[in-house]
Protein backbone atom coordinates (compact mmCIF):
# COMPACT_ATOMS: atom_id res chain seq x y z
CA UNK A 1 0.00 0.00 0.00
CA UNK A 2 1.21 3.30 -0.90
CA UNK A 3 -0.76 5.28 1.89
CA UNK A 4 -3.99 5.04 3.87
CA UNK A 5 -6.57 7.51 2.54
CA UNK A 6 -9.87 8.48 4.36
CA UNK A 7 -12.40 9.59 1.96
CA UNK A 8 -15.74 11.68 3.23
CA UNK A 9 -18.32 12.87 0.94
CA UNK A 10 -22.18 12.85 1.86
CA UNK A 11 -23.03 11.09 -0.95
CA UNK A 12 -21.87 6.68 -0.93
CA UNK A 13 -21.84 6.05 -4.55
CA UNK A 14 -18.96 8.98 -4.73
CA UNK A 15 -17.46 7.41 -1.76
CA UNK A 16 -17.51 3.88 -3.13
CA UNK A 17 -15.84 4.83 -6.20
CA UNK A 18 -13.12 6.82 -5.33
CA UNK A 19 -12.21 3.48 -3.10
CA UNK A 20 -12.48 1.31 -6.02
CA UNK A 21 -10.04 3.66 -8.10
CA UNK A 22 -7.80 4.31 -5.43
CA UNK A 23 -7.42 0.70 -4.79
CA UNK A 24 -6.54 -0.50 -8.16
CA UNK A 25 -3.58 2.34 -7.57
CA UNK A 26 -2.28 0.56 -4.34
CA UNK A 27 -3.80 3.08 -1.80
CA UNK A 28 -5.93 1.56 1.50
CA UNK A 29 -9.15 3.38 2.09
CA UNK A 30 -11.86 4.12 4.15
CA UNK A 31 -15.26 6.32 3.83
CA UNK A 32 -17.17 7.90 5.94
CA UNK A 33 -20.51 9.60 4.44
CA UNK A 34 -20.36 11.98 7.78
CA UNK A 35 -17.51 14.52 8.47
CA UNK A 36 -19.00 14.20 12.47
CA UNK A 37 -17.79 10.64 12.43
CA UNK A 38 -14.88 11.33 10.22
CA UNK A 39 -13.78 13.45 12.84
CA UNK A 40 -14.51 10.29 15.25
CA UNK A 41 -12.15 8.32 13.13
CA UNK A 42 -9.44 10.77 12.61
CA UNK A 43 -9.46 11.06 16.58
CA UNK A 44 -8.96 7.43 16.97
CA UNK A 45 -6.49 6.08 14.32
CA UNK A 46 -4.15 7.24 11.88
CA UNK A 47 -4.32 8.17 8.62
CA UNK A 48 -1.88 9.38 5.72
CA UNK A 49 -4.48 11.84 4.25
CA UNK A 50 -7.79 12.64 4.60
CA UNK A 51 -9.74 13.76 1.39
CA UNK A 52 -12.91 15.18 2.04
CA UNK A 53 -15.87 16.82 0.06
CA UNK A 54 -16.49 20.36 0.90
CA UNK A 55 -20.25 20.90 1.00
CA UNK A 56 -21.95 18.67 3.18
CA UNK A 57 -24.87 18.33 5.01
CA UNK A 58 -24.06 19.54 8.88
CA UNK A 59 -20.51 19.52 9.58
CA UNK A 60 -18.62 20.34 6.17
CA UNK A 61 -15.36 19.97 4.78
CA UNK A 62 -14.06 23.19 5.84
CA UNK A 63 -15.02 22.71 9.77
CA UNK A 64 -14.14 19.11 9.76
CA UNK A 65 -10.77 20.66 8.51
CA UNK A 66 -10.22 23.03 11.19
CA UNK A 67 -10.57 20.20 13.21
CA UNK A 68 -8.13 18.01 11.75
CA UNK A 69 -5.91 21.17 11.88
CA UNK A 70 -6.54 21.57 15.49
CA UNK A 71 -6.28 18.17 16.61
CA UNK A 72 -4.23 16.43 14.48
CA UNK A 73 -2.05 18.93 12.53
CA UNK A 74 0.31 15.73 10.60
CA UNK A 75 -2.28 14.70 8.48
CA UNK A 76 -2.28 16.61 5.57
CA UNK A 77 -6.45 17.23 4.12
CA UNK A 78 -7.64 17.58 0.27
CA UNK A 79 -10.49 19.37 0.28
CA UNK A 80 -13.42 18.31 -3.03
CA UNK A 81 -14.81 21.25 -4.65
CA UNK A 82 -16.68 22.04 -7.56
CA UNK A 83 -15.91 23.07 -10.54
CA UNK A 84 -14.74 26.30 -11.20
CA UNK A 85 -15.39 27.48 -7.35
CA UNK A 86 -12.04 29.30 -6.66
CA UNK A 87 -13.32 30.85 -3.59
CA UNK A 88 -14.28 27.98 -2.34
CA UNK A 89 -10.86 26.38 -3.33
CA UNK A 90 -9.33 29.69 -1.20
CA UNK A 91 -11.07 29.31 1.53
CA UNK A 92 -10.48 25.59 2.12
CA UNK A 93 -6.68 26.55 2.03
CA UNK A 94 -7.25 29.28 4.60
CA UNK A 95 -8.78 26.43 6.47
CA UNK A 96 -5.21 24.65 6.31
CA UNK A 97 -5.69 22.33 3.88
CA UNK A 98 -2.85 20.91 2.02
CA UNK A 99 -4.33 21.21 -1.46
CA UNK A 100 -8.18 20.80 -3.18
CA UNK A 101 -9.30 19.26 -6.26
CA UNK A 102 -12.13 20.22 -8.56
CA UNK A 103 -15.23 18.21 -9.30
CA UNK A 104 -15.44 16.30 -11.63
CA UNK A 105 -12.66 14.50 -10.13
CA UNK A 106 -9.76 13.47 -12.77
CA UNK A 107 -8.49 10.03 -11.17
CA UNK A 108 -4.59 10.60 -12.61
CA UNK A 109 -4.63 14.33 -11.09
CA UNK A 110 -6.07 12.87 -7.94
CA UNK A 111 -3.62 10.10 -7.26
CA UNK A 112 -0.31 12.68 -7.76
CA UNK A 113 -2.04 15.20 -5.52
CA UNK A 114 -2.30 12.04 -2.47
CA UNK A 115 0.95 10.88 -3.33
CA UNK A 116 2.95 14.34 -2.93
CA UNK A 117 0.47 15.05 0.18
CA UNK A 118 1.78 11.77 1.58
CA UNK A 119 5.41 12.48 0.67
CA UNK A 120 5.08 15.77 2.34
CA UNK A 121 3.50 13.98 5.45
CA UNK A 122 6.35 12.30 5.24
CA UNK A 123 8.85 14.89 5.08
CA UNK A 124 6.97 16.40 7.86
CA UNK A 125 7.88 13.63 9.98
CA UNK A 126 11.38 13.30 9.09
CA UNK A 127 12.19 16.54 9.56
CA UNK A 128 10.24 16.48 13.09
CA UNK A 129 12.51 13.10 13.96
CA UNK A 130 15.86 14.79 13.10
CA UNK A 131 14.67 18.30 14.70
CA UNK A 132 13.64 16.03 18.28
CA UNK A 133 17.13 14.33 17.68
CA UNK A 134 19.23 17.41 18.03
CA UNK A 135 17.22 18.58 20.70
CA UNK A 136 17.69 14.99 22.30
CA UNK A 137 21.43 14.77 21.73
CA UNK A 138 23.43 15.00 24.50
CA UNK A 139 25.62 18.37 24.76
CA UNK A 140 28.29 19.33 26.04
CA UNK A 141 27.64 23.08 26.38
CA UNK A 142 27.43 23.84 22.40
CA UNK A 143 29.16 20.78 21.47
CA UNK A 144 26.80 17.30 20.24
CA UNK A 145 27.46 14.32 19.52
CA UNK A 146 26.03 10.68 20.42
CA UNK A 147 29.11 8.69 18.78
CA UNK A 148 30.92 6.50 21.35
CA UNK A 149 34.21 9.11 21.01
CA UNK A 150 31.87 11.29 21.92
CA UNK A 151 30.05 9.98 24.58
CA UNK A 152 33.59 9.27 26.32
CA UNK A 153 34.47 12.30 25.38
CA UNK A 154 31.61 14.28 26.99
CA UNK A 155 32.14 11.79 30.34
CA UNK A 156 36.04 13.50 30.29
CA UNK A 157 35.08 17.00 30.06
CA UNK A 158 32.26 16.25 32.38
CA UNK A 159 35.00 15.17 34.88
CA UNK A 160 37.61 18.00 34.97
CA UNK A 161 35.35 21.13 33.78
CA UNK A 162 35.54 21.71 37.41
CA UNK A 163 38.97 21.60 38.02
CA UNK A 164 41.91 23.86 38.20
CA UNK A 165 44.15 21.76 36.47
CA UNK A 166 46.47 22.59 33.18
CA UNK A 167 44.25 21.23 30.32
CA UNK A 168 45.88 20.34 27.00
CA UNK A 169 43.46 20.05 24.10
CA UNK A 170 44.43 18.34 20.84
CA UNK A 171 43.18 17.36 17.78
CA UNK A 172 43.22 18.10 13.93
CA UNK A 173 42.35 21.76 12.83
CA UNK A 174 38.40 22.11 12.73
CA UNK A 175 37.57 19.67 15.75
CA UNK A 176 36.44 22.35 17.65
CA UNK A 177 39.02 22.71 20.49
CA UNK A 178 38.16 26.38 21.72
CA UNK A 179 34.44 25.39 21.24
CA UNK A 180 35.56 22.72 23.53
CA UNK A 181 37.40 25.44 25.76
CA UNK A 182 34.71 27.71 26.27
CA UNK A 183 32.47 24.70 27.38
CA UNK A 184 34.72 23.89 30.56
CA UNK A 185 34.98 27.60 31.22
CA UNK A 186 30.65 27.80 31.02
CA UNK A 187 30.99 24.49 33.22
CA UNK A 188 33.55 25.79 36.32
CA UNK A 189 33.44 28.16 39.15
CA UNK A 190 35.14 30.38 36.86
CA UNK A 191 32.33 30.33 34.07
CA UNK A 192 30.95 33.93 35.48
CA UNK A 193 35.01 35.28 35.18
CA UNK A 194 36.40 36.40 31.73
CA UNK A 195 37.27 33.81 29.09
CA UNK A 196 40.60 35.14 26.65
CA UNK A 197 41.14 33.14 23.37
CA UNK A 198 44.65 34.25 21.53
CA UNK A 199 45.94 32.37 18.53
CA UNK A 200 49.49 32.09 19.24
CA UNK A 201 49.89 30.99 15.33
CA UNK A 202 48.65 34.74 14.17
CA UNK A 203 51.10 36.85 16.40
CA UNK A 204 54.23 38.35 15.93
CA UNK A 205 57.00 36.96 18.11
CA UNK A 206 57.86 40.23 19.21
CA UNK A 207 54.09 41.41 19.79
CA UNK A 208 52.98 38.06 21.20
CA UNK A 209 55.17 38.44 24.51
CA UNK A 210 53.64 41.85 24.96
CA UNK A 211 49.51 40.43 24.35
CA UNK A 212 50.34 37.94 26.85
CA UNK A 213 52.64 39.66 29.78
CA UNK A 214 51.64 43.27 29.13
CA UNK A 215 54.30 46.29 28.58
CA UNK A 216 54.80 49.65 30.55
CA UNK A 217 55.21 52.48 29.26
CA UNK A 218 58.35 53.25 27.57
CA UNK A 219 59.06 49.72 26.98
CA UNK A 220 59.46 49.76 23.41
CA UNK A 221 58.86 52.69 20.83
CA UNK A 222 54.90 52.23 20.49
CA UNK A 223 54.12 52.01 24.01
CA UNK A 224 53.55 55.13 25.38
CA UNK A 225 51.31 53.68 28.03
CA UNK A 226 50.92 50.99 30.36
CA UNK A 227 49.14 48.09 29.32
CA UNK A 228 47.49 45.05 30.40
CA UNK A 229 48.36 41.63 29.29
CA UNK A 230 46.09 38.83 28.26
CA UNK A 231 46.75 37.02 31.42
CA UNK A 232 46.17 40.35 33.65
CA UNK A 233 42.68 40.73 31.54
CA UNK A 234 41.50 37.11 32.04
CA UNK A 235 42.14 37.44 36.11
CA UNK A 236 40.17 35.31 37.84
CA UNK A 237 38.78 33.32 34.75
CA UNK A 238 40.29 31.46 31.65
CA UNK A 239 42.98 31.78 28.98
CA UNK A 240 43.09 29.74 26.17
CA UNK A 241 46.18 29.74 24.04
CA UNK A 242 45.16 28.10 20.90
CA UNK A 243 48.00 26.83 18.48
CA UNK A 244 49.99 26.33 21.46
CA UNK A 245 53.06 24.24 19.23
CA UNK A 246 53.33 28.15 17.27
CA UNK A 247 55.05 29.41 20.87
CA UNK A 248 57.98 31.56 19.75
CA UNK A 249 61.35 29.78 21.86
CA UNK A 250 61.93 33.22 23.40
CA UNK A 251 58.71 33.60 25.00
CA UNK A 252 58.23 29.40 26.40
CA UNK A 253 60.88 30.07 29.11
CA UNK A 254 59.04 33.61 30.57
CA UNK A 255 55.23 31.52 30.00
CA UNK A 256 56.87 28.45 31.82
CA UNK A 257 57.88 30.65 34.86
CA UNK A 258 54.94 32.13 34.96
CA UNK A 259 52.70 29.21 35.36
CA UNK A 260 54.97 27.99 37.51
CA UNK A 261 54.96 30.79 39.96
CA UNK A 262 51.60 32.32 39.09
CA UNK A 263 53.25 35.58 38.70
CA UNK A 264 54.72 37.18 35.23
CA UNK A 265 56.38 40.11 34.95
CA UNK A 266 55.33 42.81 31.95
CA UNK A 267 57.77 43.85 29.40
CA UNK A 268 59.89 46.96 30.54
CA UNK A 269 58.73 46.22 33.76
CA UNK A 270 60.94 45.53 36.98
CA UNK A 271 57.95 44.30 38.89
CA UNK A 272 56.53 41.05 39.62
CA UNK A 273 52.63 40.81 39.15
CA UNK A 274 50.55 37.84 40.51
CA UNK A 275 47.68 36.72 38.69
CA UNK A 276 44.75 34.02 39.07
CA UNK A 277 44.05 32.58 35.95
CA UNK A 278 42.98 28.71 34.62
CA UNK A 279 45.40 27.85 31.55
CA UNK A 280 44.30 25.62 28.61
CA UNK A 281 45.84 25.26 25.52
CA UNK A 282 45.47 23.67 21.90
CA UNK A 283 46.85 21.94 19.19
CA UNK A 284 46.89 20.36 15.88
CA UNK A 285 50.48 20.12 15.85
CA UNK A 286 52.40 16.73 17.61
CA UNK A 287 54.07 18.31 20.57
CA UNK A 288 56.31 15.19 20.92
CA UNK A 289 57.53 15.75 17.71
CA UNK A 290 58.21 19.06 18.40
CA UNK A 291 60.45 18.83 21.27
CA UNK A 292 62.36 15.87 19.49
CA UNK A 293 62.94 18.34 16.98
CA UNK A 294 64.01 21.29 19.21
CA UNK A 295 61.14 23.60 18.39
CA UNK A 296 59.23 22.89 21.94
CA UNK A 297 60.20 22.61 25.84
CA UNK A 298 59.59 19.36 27.60
CA UNK A 299 59.48 21.22 30.66
CA UNK A 300 56.79 23.87 29.39
CA UNK A 301 55.08 20.61 27.75
CA UNK A 302 54.81 18.50 31.01
CA UNK A 303 53.86 21.71 32.61
CA UNK A 304 50.55 22.39 30.25
CA UNK A 305 49.77 19.13 29.79
CA UNK A 306 48.55 17.32 33.09
CA UNK A 307 45.41 16.64 31.80
CA UNK A 308 45.14 16.06 27.87
CA UNK A 309 41.85 15.46 25.78
CA UNK A 310 41.95 14.14 22.01
CA UNK A 311 39.07 15.75 20.25
CA UNK A 312 37.99 13.17 17.35
CA UNK A 313 37.80 13.55 13.72
CA UNK A 314 34.66 14.11 12.16
CA UNK A 315 35.45 11.34 9.76
CA UNK A 316 35.46 8.91 13.24
CA UNK A 317 32.16 9.63 14.44
CA UNK A 318 29.82 7.98 12.09
CA UNK A 319 26.11 9.57 12.16
CA UNK A 320 27.48 12.66 14.11
CA UNK A 321 27.59 13.75 11.06
CA UNK A 322 24.35 13.84 9.73
CA UNK A 323 23.21 15.45 13.03
CA UNK A 324 25.71 18.50 13.26
CA UNK A 325 24.66 19.14 9.31
CA UNK A 326 21.15 19.27 10.72
CA UNK A 327 21.63 21.86 13.27
CA UNK A 328 23.31 23.52 10.98
CA UNK A 329 20.61 23.44 8.50
CA UNK A 330 18.66 24.59 11.01
CA UNK A 331 20.80 27.70 12.43
CA UNK A 332 21.87 29.16 8.80
CA UNK A 333 17.97 28.47 7.67
CA UNK A 334 16.68 30.37 10.32
CA UNK A 335 19.39 32.90 9.83
CA UNK A 336 18.49 33.58 6.54
CA UNK A 337 14.68 33.30 6.72
CA UNK A 338 14.61 30.50 3.87
CA UNK A 339 12.65 27.40 4.48
CA UNK A 340 14.94 24.77 4.55
CA UNK A 341 13.49 21.82 5.87
CA UNK A 342 15.53 18.70 5.76
CA UNK A 343 18.70 16.98 3.90
CA UNK A 344 17.84 14.45 0.86
CA UNK A 345 18.97 10.62 1.23
CA UNK A 346 21.64 11.65 -1.34
CA UNK A 347 23.19 14.42 0.32
CA UNK A 348 23.11 11.93 3.71
CA UNK A 349 25.24 8.74 1.87
CA UNK A 350 27.34 12.06 0.63
CA UNK A 351 28.06 13.31 3.73
CA UNK A 352 28.43 10.26 5.91
CA UNK A 353 31.32 8.78 2.54
CA UNK A 354 33.21 11.76 2.29
CA UNK A 355 36.84 11.90 4.89
CA UNK A 356 35.99 15.88 6.07
CA UNK A 357 39.85 17.11 6.42
CA UNK A 358 38.44 20.17 7.15
CA UNK A 359 36.05 18.26 10.11
CA UNK A 360 33.13 20.09 11.45
CA UNK A 361 34.49 23.64 10.15
CA UNK A 362 34.44 22.08 6.69
CA UNK A 363 30.71 20.60 7.52
CA UNK A 364 29.44 24.15 8.84
CA UNK A 365 30.49 25.70 5.64
CA UNK A 366 29.16 23.34 3.16
CA UNK A 367 26.01 23.55 5.12
CA UNK A 368 26.13 27.08 4.96
CA UNK A 369 26.89 27.11 1.14
CA UNK A 370 23.97 24.26 1.07
CA UNK A 371 21.31 26.24 2.46
CA UNK A 372 22.25 29.70 0.50
CA UNK A 373 22.10 28.03 -3.02
CA UNK A 374 19.67 25.48 -2.80
CA UNK A 375 16.24 26.51 -4.40
CA UNK A 376 13.90 24.13 -2.35
CA UNK A 377 13.00 23.07 0.69
CA UNK A 378 15.58 20.34 0.95
CA UNK A 379 18.64 19.85 0.12
CA UNK A 380 19.74 18.04 -2.66
CA UNK A 381 23.19 16.42 -4.10
CA UNK A 382 23.50 19.38 -6.68
CA UNK A 383 23.74 22.21 -3.30
CA UNK A 384 27.24 20.09 -2.34
CA UNK A 385 30.63 21.38 -3.18
CA UNK A 386 31.62 19.22 -6.39
CA UNK A 387 34.76 17.77 -4.20
CA UNK A 388 31.77 15.97 -2.08
CA UNK A 389 29.54 15.13 -4.92
CA UNK A 390 32.53 13.39 -6.99
CA UNK A 391 34.34 12.16 -3.60
CA UNK A 392 35.47 8.47 -3.67
CA UNK A 393 36.50 6.61 -0.66
CA UNK A 394 40.10 5.28 -0.51
CA UNK A 395 40.75 2.36 0.93
CA UNK A 396 44.31 0.00 1.47
CA UNK A 397 43.29 -2.57 -0.85
CA UNK A 398 45.66 -5.94 -0.49
CA UNK A 399 44.66 -8.06 -3.56
CA UNK A 400 42.47 -10.43 -5.16
CA UNK A 401 42.96 -14.42 -6.18
CA UNK A 402 44.95 -13.70 -8.93
CA UNK A 403 48.96 -13.78 -8.42
CA UNK A 404 49.57 -10.69 -10.84
CA UNK A 405 47.59 -8.21 -8.31
CA UNK A 406 49.54 -9.71 -5.27
CA UNK A 407 51.85 -6.90 -3.72
CA UNK A 408 54.80 -7.78 -1.69
CA UNK A 409 54.56 -7.51 2.48
CA UNK A 410 56.76 -4.39 2.03
CA UNK A 411 54.54 -2.68 -0.20
CA UNK A 412 51.30 -3.77 2.13
CA UNK A 413 53.41 -2.41 5.29
CA UNK A 414 54.05 0.47 3.77
CA UNK A 415 50.47 1.30 2.62
CA UNK A 416 49.24 0.37 5.84
CA UNK A 417 51.90 3.14 7.47
CA UNK A 418 50.45 5.68 5.33
CA UNK A 419 46.79 4.86 5.74
CA UNK A 420 46.85 5.18 9.09
CA UNK A 421 49.03 8.45 8.94
CA UNK A 422 46.57 10.07 6.79
CA UNK A 423 43.81 8.54 9.14
CA UNK A 424 45.08 10.95 11.92
CA UNK A 425 46.04 14.14 10.85
CA UNK A 426 49.80 13.33 10.18
CA UNK A 427 50.40 12.79 13.84
CA UNK A 428 52.98 10.55 14.32
CA UNK A 429 52.53 10.26 17.96
CA UNK A 430 49.42 8.91 17.22
CA UNK A 431 50.43 6.94 14.39
CA UNK A 432 52.84 5.16 16.13
CA UNK A 433 50.33 4.26 19.39
CA UNK A 434 47.82 2.65 16.21
CA UNK A 435 50.45 0.91 14.77
CA UNK A 436 52.46 -1.11 17.75
CA UNK A 437 55.75 1.18 16.83
CA UNK A 438 57.89 3.05 18.91
CA UNK A 439 58.26 6.47 17.06
CA UNK A 440 61.74 6.10 16.51
CA UNK A 441 61.20 2.93 14.33
CA UNK A 442 58.00 4.87 12.47
CA UNK A 443 60.42 7.41 11.57
CA UNK A 444 62.99 5.58 10.27
CA UNK A 445 60.33 3.75 7.87
CA UNK A 446 58.86 7.07 6.99
CA UNK A 447 62.61 8.43 6.08
CA UNK A 448 62.59 5.32 3.90
CA UNK A 449 59.63 5.46 1.78
CA UNK A 450 60.21 9.38 1.37
CA UNK A 451 63.72 10.37 1.20
CA UNK A 452 62.66 14.12 1.24
CA UNK A 453 61.45 14.02 4.76
CA UNK A 454 57.77 15.25 6.01
CA UNK A 455 57.62 17.60 3.07
CA UNK A 456 57.44 14.83 0.53
CA UNK A 457 55.41 12.61 3.09
CA UNK A 458 52.48 15.39 3.10
CA UNK A 459 52.74 15.71 -0.70
CA UNK A 460 51.89 11.75 -0.54
CA UNK A 461 49.17 11.64 1.48
CA UNK A 462 47.35 14.23 -0.13
CA UNK A 463 47.41 12.66 -3.78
Amino acid sequence: MTGKILIVDDEQPMCELLEADLRLRDFECEWFTSATDAAQAVNRQDYDVVLTDLNMPGTNGIQLCEHIVTNRPDIPVVMMTAFGSLESAVEAIRAGAYDFVTKPIEMDLLHVTLSRAIKHRELEERVKFLNEAVERTERFGDILGTSPPMQELFDQLQRIADSETSLLITGESGTGKELVARAIHRKSRRGEKPFVAVNCAALPDALLESELFGHAAGAFTDARGERKGLLMQAEGGTLLLDEVGELPPTVQPKLLRALEENCMRPVGSDEEVPFDVRIITATNRDLETAIEEGRFREDLYFRINVIQCDLPPLRSRGTDTLLLAQNFLQIFANRSGKKVTDLSKGVAEKLLAYTWPGNVRELRNVIERAVALTRYDRLGVEDLPEKIRDFQSSHVFIGGEDPSEMVPLEEIERRYILHVLNAVGTNKTMAARILGLDRKTLYRKLRQYHPGGDESITESLSE
